[in-house]
């Protein structure tokens, strides 16, 4: 029957003259499903880790999952408003003089959250303090709000908003690539090689998204089905290739080192005293010996 979702969703909320088509919707579902199996690989990377070692599998498994839920979004046709596109662009074989164009905001919502995460799992990689974490963070959180609401403005004040969400991404990269570069380097070995290989790959990533929104909600210069080429494949790259290269990085990185030191359940009853459960004798089920005081340690999730 081939991809009806354009068909079954034409009549949800308002449509633009200037949006998707199948192939673009398409498209979408495949960087959904690209998302939904890293989700799982991730995840299931994990379980052949220790528990303590696994905090930045479900960070990029969680990154990698809300991205799927907002391609799939997309590639329904929702989630999304028609604007008025500053340029109409009469001759253009792209956008064929459209007067409104589909602006996707359900995209914003998804970096809202990815991309303090993302942030997080590279800073805490060099034991980058947290100060410099959280005004990285929400220097990160201004410039996709700023490209939102330049998104909604259909006047020329809306590259205004642009410059600002520029000059938030300047301020990030100068944060990722100096200060957290400066205490990768200090920590040396496997860290160092695993934040610069990864810093390197999600700063110059990042510098094409204001291309990305240049030429699409921006100037209204490539059809919404490029736009969603453009933008899949930035996340594809900064979300699952870069997880994959920090996931890889940290197999070899105790989180000691990194100062994330955790502690399994077994070495939580190891240190307060407590024996293993024990079957109790009456076969009634398992039955703790520690008797002393404080609860005893959980069986760990």
């Amino acid at each position: 029957m081939g991809n009806r979702a354009l068909l079954i969703n034409s009549h949800v909320f308002r449509h633009a003259n200037l949006e998707i088509t199948s192939h673009g919707s398409d498209w979408y579902y495949t960087v959904c499903s690209i998302m939904g199996v890293a989700t799982l690989a991730f995840l299931a990377m994990a379980l052949t880790r220790p528990k303590s070692h696994r905090l930045f599998h479900y960070l990029m498994a969680t990154i990698t999952f809300i991205s799927c839920i907002s391609y799939f979004t997309m590639g329904s046709n929702l989630g999304q408003v028609p604007i008025q596109a500053e340029f109409v662009r009469r001759r253009s074989s792209q956008v064929r003089a459209a007067g409104t164009r589909e602006i996707f905001y359900v995209r914003y919502i998804n970096w809202f959250i990815t991309a303090p995460l993302l942030l997080l799992a590279l800073f805490l990689t060099a034991r980058v303090p947290w100060p410099t974490i959280l005004v990285t963070i929400l220097f990160s959180l201004i410039g996709v709000t700023c490209g939102l609401v330049g998104a909604l403005i259909s006047t020329r004040f809306k590259w205004g908003f642009w410059v600002f969400a520029v000059a938030s991404l300047f301020f990030i990269l100068w944060k990722v690539l100096g200060d957290g570069g400066r205490y990768a380097s200090a920590i040396g070995g496997r860290v160092s090689k695993t934040y610069w290989m990864c810093a390197g790959l999600l700063s110059l990533l990042w510098l094409l998204y204001p291309i990305s929104w240049g030429v699409s909600e921006g100037g209204n210069i490539i059809h919404p089905d490029s736009e969603a080429i453009f933008y899949g494949i930035l996340d594809i790259f900064s979300q699952v290739v870069f997880g994959a290269l920090l996931l890889f990085g940290h197999q070899k990185i105790d989180p000691r080192t990194i100062g994330l030191r955790s502690r399994d359940p077994e070495e939580l009853r190891k240190d307060s005293g407590a024996p293993m459960v024990q079957q109790s004798g009456n076969g009634q089920g398992p039955q703790a010996a520690y008797t002393g005081e404080g609860p005893t340690a959980p069986n760990g999730a």
